[in-house]
């Protein structure tokens, strides 16, 4: 019987370990992200030739 109370302890203390070194990992780990390069992009177009009338309160 006391065997079986000190599984049931390592189980719980295995679980709560595990419960603060994950997030403990990821945060001070390596970054998975894997998201294009994002920036200042160059315009390559002709501007807009025309005027454009803005109405407030419309």
């Amino acid at each position: 019987m006391k065997n079986v109370k000190l599984s049931v302890f390592g189980y719980f203390l295995d679980g709560l370990t595990q419960y603060f070194v994950d997030p403990i990992a990821r945060i001070f780990g390596p970054s998975d992200d894997n998201y294009p390069a994002t920036g200042m992009q160059p315009f390559e177009g002709e501007p807009f030739a025309q005027s454009v009338e803005v109405i407030e309160g419309a």
